[in-house]
């Protein structure tokens, strides 16, 4: 039996869901201070780009829920 789109896109979604968040949690690991040396410059940059790539991805999902013109 074939796979549907949402079957496809929960699978798929879920699995690259938990594997951001479990690099996050990695990512996370760098803020020892006893283990690490860094700045609040570093942190801003590291933030800066994850958010970059967040409002990135969040606006291809808004923008395909408004692809198609409507006068509804």
């Amino acid at each position: 039996m074939s796979e549907t789109k949402r079957e496809a896109f929960t699978r798929l979604a879920s699995k690259r869901t938990v594997s951001v968040i479990e690099r996050i949690r990695v990512l996370s690991n760098c803020s020892n201070p006893y283990a690490y040396e860094f700045t609040e410059e570093d942190v801003k940059k590291i933030f800066g780009a994850i958010d970059k790539e967040l409002k990135l991805a969040r606006a291809k999902f808004q923008q395909n829920e408004n692809r198609y013109f409507t006068l509804e």
